[in-house]
């Protein structure tokens, strides 16, 4: 039996992401549908473009079918239809099945929306998708043998902006538009860019996080202009005894990271009091990213391929609890953040 419209977002993301499920749960209920569906659009997107059994321009060509949804005027049902049969029979995550398998649920619910709210989905989902085509054009391989690297610090600034600085845009614009306390205080254009680089610092992170699984995916997101300071090739980095003429590179990124970081935890501060629901959604995932810098920055080799830095669930958890304890207290979460901050390192600097 078919999902209903009324079920169909929580079931999918229950299953997509626990995680984001958890966080969409604590958001001002004016806000979390459609949130909680941009997000799943988003998921639906990068589910394509990572899709492997399949060959790359088949890929890029349905990322792009499935872009025009959001382009044109009206949907083009059969087309959704389509990356609907196609993509389902190469899902092996369960969850990335029933996404897949209730697209067309999705695209009902958004009709279902405010033309407002509609207008800003159909604004980030062509930004968002662009990130993954960009990949799918300068990471032409996947496995290390076809290595490839991002040209410049302008380049992966754009990246970053596309998988992630816009959802800040998006978000911020949502929130001012449904919470009237944010539309009457905010400065909604500088909070705006603030929210882009709350979104870098979190995709930075991920780029960190990510590196050795990536490389043997044939990506490296750590910039040619980068390496070449000091003295590496991205072929470098797959060998995990290069990390002591790795340690500049980090150094500088993680630099980097933690000033797009400090701009996401002033937006963060900045939501009023009253917020309490909407500065929690914040604060979870710049604490977590705050906590895997200091895991990344303290570990013996990040360019271990066999060592999986990872925030633990239980630490996610606590991290969780102990903020809604204090009703998003921004004195007791502003000590924490200073605590965390300490630890990654004052001397990260960009």
């Amino acid at each position: 039996m078919r999902a209903t419209e009324r079920y169909v977002l929580r079931d999918v993301l229950k299953h997509v992401s626990r995680s984001f499920y958890l966080t969409l749960a604590v958001l001002p209920s004016r806000v979390a549908r459609q949130v909680g569906l941009a997000y799943v659009f988003a998921r639906a997107a990068d589910t394509i473009a990572d899709a492997g059994q399949m060959a790359r321009d088949d890929r890029v060509t349905l990322l792009q079918r499935f872009k025009r949804q959001f382009i044109c005027e009206r949907f083009e049902w059969d087309e959704i239809t389509l990356i609907q049969t196609v993509l389902v029979p190469h899902q092996h995550h369960p969850g990335e099945r029933i996404l897949m398998e209730h697209l067309d649920d999705c695209f009902r619910v958004y009709e279902r929306f405010s033309p407002r709210d509609q207008e800003e989905i159909r604004h980030l989902l062509p930004v968002l998708i662009r990130g993954m085509e960009m990949d799918l054009e300068r990471f032409p391989g996947e496995s290390a043998t076809r290595l490839a690297a991002l040209p410049s610090m302008d380049d992966l600034d754009l990246y970053t902006y596309h998988v992630a600085g816009c959802v800040g845009e998006f978000w911020t614009k949502l929130m001012c538009a449904h919470l009237p306390s944010l539309h009457r205080t905010w400065d909604r254009e500088s909070k705006a860019r603030a929210g882009v680089r709350f979104g870098k610092g979190l995709q930075l992170t991920n780029v960190l996080k990510d590196l050795p699984r990536d490389l043997r995916r044939g990506r490296c997101y750590i910039p040619l202009t980068l390496l070449d300071q000091a003295g590496l090739t991205p072929v470098d980095l797959l060998d995990m005894r290069m990390m002591p003429q790795f340690s500049p590179v980090l150094h500088k990124l993680v630099g980097i990271t933690l000033a797009h970081l400090d701009q996401g935890w002033w937006y963060t501060m900045s939501i009023p009091r009253r917020e309490v629901r909407l500065r929690l959604a914040c604060m979870w995932p710049i604490l977590i990213a705050l906590k895997m810098l200091r895991l990344l920055t303290t570990c013996d080799n990040m360019l271990d391929p066999d060592r999986a830095v990872k925030v633990s669930r239980g630490e996610v958890y606590r991290i969780m609890a102990a903020t809604t304890m204090t009703g998003g207290c921004g004195y007791s979460g502003t000590a924490y953040w200073g605590h965390l901050r300490k630890a990654v390192g004052s001397g990260y600097s960009v």
